[in-house]
């Protein structure tokens, strides 16, 4: 059996990409990103996969270097992910929360970026409130920055982790209907899926309230729709989306019961969908309000594989970001 636990960087490489490396210096956005470059971060997954699949789960792929994980929002899938990551290829990791740190003090994000870069990070990993946060990091320090998740801006590292669930289950993306169903507005999981999913031949639909859709979210190439009825005929994936209620003060729904009898995903609206769909959600799960009990525990959902699939797809991210700085 191969392993790569004894191979140099070069066996290293044509082992996980037969030579290739991600020409993208940041991960930033799926907008940025061609279908080629996508593709290469999800085919590189696959042996990541295997790695931890196996009873030690660690290569020495990055070893020697550190990662940095910089997190101004909560999180326990994302984080928690990228740490694993990190550490099944050897990398050692330094996880800074911002209620722990000099944030609370009022160091900003960039004197923050100037005290990681002086202290040696060879990869950052940053979540951050404000959108575009990840890009003005990106421009401050000399390091490869993953964006994990800014604003409602874009979060794709989730839509990676995603797309590759459904390569897994499905074969291609080419042609599949794909139902987008919950709060398009605040989510930035949703954004860099339709960048993503689109960009790889899917056909995308949204269905929200219409409040609680972007505007002209169309030229996308997406098909907007306000009722699940109609959108779910024939869908071959379903991706529910957590209603956000922390950012709901507007008054953009009625209330919560009202939202999850008109757009809650339950059996029978599921029923409308192919008998071979899936159901996705990005997690955390708002059970009873965008979907129902049964629906997030039923056979056809792969929300726990989702979760699995994230820390391959994040090892390779790492991996391919750092073996373009010559790791």
């Amino acid at each position: 059996m191969l392993t790569i636990a004894g191979l140099s960087r070069k066996q290293r490489e044509r082992f996980f990409l037969g030579g290739k490396r991600l020409p993208s210096k940041h991960c930033l956005g799926l907008a940025a990103l061609s279908a080629k470059e996508i593709n290469e971060i999800l085919e590189n997954a696959v042996p990541m996969k295997q790695v931890i699949s196996r009873d030690i789960k660690k290569v020495p792929a990055l070893r020697g270097k550190t990662v940095v994980v910089l997190f101004y929002e909560p999180s326990t899938r994302t984080r928690v992910s990228f740490e694993l990551a990190a550490k099944h290829l050897s990398a050692d990791t330094v996880n800074v929360s911002a209620s722990t740190s000099s944030v609370v003090k009022g160091e900003s994000l960039v004197d923050t970026a100037r005290t990681i870069k002086a202290l040696g990070a060879d990869l950052v990993v940053l979540r951050h409130p404000s959108a575009g946060a990840p890009h003005l990091l990106a421009r401050l320090i000399d390091v490869p920055v993953i964006n994990a998740g800014d604003g409602m801006h874009e979060h794709p590292t989730q839509a990676l982790l995603d797309i590759f669930t459904l390569r897994e289950r499905k074969g291609t993306l080419k042609g599949l209907k794909v139902v987008i169903i919950g709060d398009i507005l605040h989510s930035r999981v949703a954004r860099s899926n339709i960048w993503g999913l689109t960009k790889l031949g899917a056909d995308v639909h949204l269905v929200a309230p219409p409040t609680l859709l972007p505007a002209g979210i169309e030229r996308a190439g997406v098909t907007v729709h306000h009722r699940p009825e109609e959108a779910l005929v024939d869908s071959d994936v379903v991706m529910v989306l957590r209603l956000q209620r922390e950012r709901q003060r507007q008054g953009l729904i009625p209330g919560v019961r009202e939202y999850a009898r008109m757009y809650g995903l339950n059996a029978a609206r599921l029923a409308l969908a192919r008998p071979d769909a899936v159901v996705m959600h990005p997690g955390p799960i708002n059970r009873g309000v965008e979907i129902a009990d049964d629906v997030a525990d039923g056979s056809r959902a792969v929300i726990t594989e989702q979760v699995t699939n994230g820390v391959a797809v994040r090892m390779s991210v790492l991996y391919l970001l750092t073996l373009g700085r010559g790791a």
